[in-house]
């Protein structure tokens, strides 16, 4: 995708089901839909990233963390990727 240059969230104390989108992001040349990778409320958005959505890209376990969830189910975090098995998805 690209660097991160715009991050929008507006799912805020909603509840969603798996994969349903929570927000969207935006690079230089296209902007994309992000899906909520397990059931839950959306309790907190990471509002510095309407300043800095840089921070995604260059601190995405830190300051670029963009949502906290409730999660509904807590066995689903059981066929979650590790950040090393997504980078082998990916060919990263």
């Amino acid at each position: 995708m690209g660097d991160i240059v715009y991050v929008e969230v507006e799912t805020l104390d909603q509840v969603l089901e798996q994969d349903e989108v929570f927000g969207t992001v935006e690079a230089v040349k296209t902007v994309s839909d992000l899906f909520l990778p397990m059931a839950g409320e959306i309790i907190e958005f990471n509002d510095s990233l309407e300043d800095t959505p840089e921070a995604v890209n260059s601190d995405p376990y830190g300051a670029g963390w963009m949502i906290k969830v409730k999660v509904s189910d807590a066995s689903a975090y059981d066929s979650l990727l590790s950040d090393q098995d997504y980078k082998e998805l990916i060919g990263a």
